[in-house]
């Protein structure tokens, strides 16, 4: 009996690597049936738009088994059931670069609605860009159907509505791979990976464009910025990512159109400054910005500080997103509360001095209005979830509360220390005079108790004697 068991086990085992091997049979394409020649003429040639580029995997040399299963897991679920799939956008791009894809995104001939139901844990999300998460885990796949041009075909105002300054409300048309790759952002975001044959798709000139390390818009500049003025952002933050050049028809619109940004929901702003600022590239995009003149429209009150001679801004604001960089690098957690609590630090500053001059205010509630007034500004041009703005505040009154040394212990176990004391640091770090106390809490935190620095004398709290109210004695009945 069990070795009937076994046999059948052996016989599952077997078709299943079989059924497998056949579905990821690469195509027959090795080193020696392809010269030099050939080959940097497939990589390099530069085709008409919409014509198909197959770079086959003995050339692009992406490994196999650094392709995410969960996303080969939605590929191969929408090719059972008779759509098209591929990896798709960016974690092709960074594969190809040499680098590891944050996510993996799948492109498919299945519309959201027919890709919803093939998937256990799926959502449809989106209206003015509908897509399906696919959720393992904590991990999202986003599936997207390939797009076609508005102009493609009639289409109703459900599927396509574009703004009087050519912004698109709604992108919902659907069409081939090919018109896919022409309604992408920039040609190295127009490569697919086709899991049957392990081959790369080109239709956009975007493989020669990675070899050239050239981020180039697919189409016209201006009008793809005034469809979605976000891939202003993008370029800029691609640009810092790869190390790649901006080509000069991609980058000269920038400085004209820059302020269409200021039209984007807020709420997209956020995710967009997080892209750009908080996934390990921070002082690399903040150059690109400045260089197009893009940060106003992030952070517009500490954009106006940056050139300051009263205030070390731009020293501050390069120093926490050094930090930033480096805990990325480190694989350690961050927070956007205090990126955000670091940036508008000195914003807050000069509205706390402009108040002390009109209000009569103690100086944590002059604290308190300047902060009310610093965010309020701030979530017009980003929006700041609840979460962050709390801590935020947190992490600008612990500023406050740390230059009290008398309840150090009772400071030390406050929920924001760690993140205000960090804060403390880098302003000494960019060159702000606070008398050493930053390194005074830098001993205190790494010292045994009964060797811990002095508190100043002159900050020790007087505590005054309660002195108890005389009780009259009870009369004696």
């Amino acid at each position: 009996m069990t070795s009937q068991i076994v046999l059948l086990l052996l016989g599952i085992a077997a078709i299943a690597g079989l059924y497998f091997a056949l579905r990821t049979k690469a195509t027959p394409i090795t080193e020696s049936n392809i010269d030099n020649t050939q080959a940097d003429d497939l990589v390099t040639a530069i085709l008409p738009e919409g014509e198909r580029r197959v770079v086959p995997e003995s050339i692009h040399n992406i490994p196999r088994h650094a392709l995410d299963d969960n996303a080969m897991r939605v590929v191969y679920r929408l090719i059972d059931n008779g759509y098209d799939g591929y990896l798709v956008g960016g974690c092709v791009r960074d594969l190809l670069a040499g680098k590891n894809p944050k996510d993996f995104d799948v492109a498919t001939s299945a519309t959201p609605e027919q890709a919803e139901p093939l998937f256990n844990r799926a959502r449809l999300i989106g209206r003015r860009f509908k897509i399906v998460h696919v959720r393992f885990g904590r991990e999202v796949i986003e599936v997207t159907t390939f797009r076609a041009g508005h102009d493609s075909a009639s289409t109703s105002k459900d599927q396509s509505r574009q703004a009087a300054s050519g912004m698109l409300l709604r992108d919902n048309v659907y069409g081939t791979i090919e018109e896919d790759a022409k309604r992408r952002d920039f040609s190295i975001n127009a490569l697919y990976y086709n899991v049957e044959d392990n081959s790369v798709y080109d239709f956009a000139n975007g493989y020669p464009d990675l070899l050239e390390k050239r981020i180039r818009i697919i189409g016209d500049a201006q009008e793809r910025y005034r469809e979605d003025p976000v891939r202003m952002l993008r370029a800029a933050r691609f640009a810092a990512k790869l190390g790649f050049d901006i080509d000069p028809d991609t980058a000269q619109p920038i400085h004209k159109l820059g302020n269409l940004i200021s039209k984007v929901a807020p709420a997209r702003m956020f995710d967009e400054v997080l892209k750009l600022l908080q996934t390990g590239y921070g002082e690399a995009c903040l150059r690109q910005l400045l260089r197009f003149d893009l940060f106003k429209y992030l952070l517009p009150a500490t954009d106006r500080m940056l050139e300051s001679d009263e205030y070390p801004v731009e020293q501050l604001v390069n120093n926490a997103l050094r930090n930033t960089d480096r805990r990325l690098a480190q694989d350690k957690s961050v927070n956007p509360a205090f990126l955000f609590a670091a940036m508008l630090w000195y914003p807050l500053v000069d509205r706390m001095r402009e108040l002390e001059g009109h209000k009569d205010l103690p100086p944590l509630q002059r604290l308190h209005e300047a902060a009310n007034q610093i965010l309020g500004e701030q979530v017009r041009a980003t929006a700041i979830p609840r979460r962050f703005s709390t801590t935020i505040r947190e992490i600008w009154e612990m500023q406050h509360r740390l230059l009290r040394r008398d309840r150090a212990d009772q400071l030390m176990e406050h929920p924001r220390f760690r993140a205000g004391y960090d804060l403390l640091v880098l302003r000494e770090e960019s060159g702000e005079d606070l008398n050493g106390i930053g390194d005074w809490w830098t001993e205190y935190q790494n010292s045994q108790p009964n060797a811990r620095p002095q508190i100043p004398a002159e900050e020790r709290r007087k505590r005054s004697r309660r002195r108890r109210p005389n009780r009259k004695p009870k009369e004696q009945s």
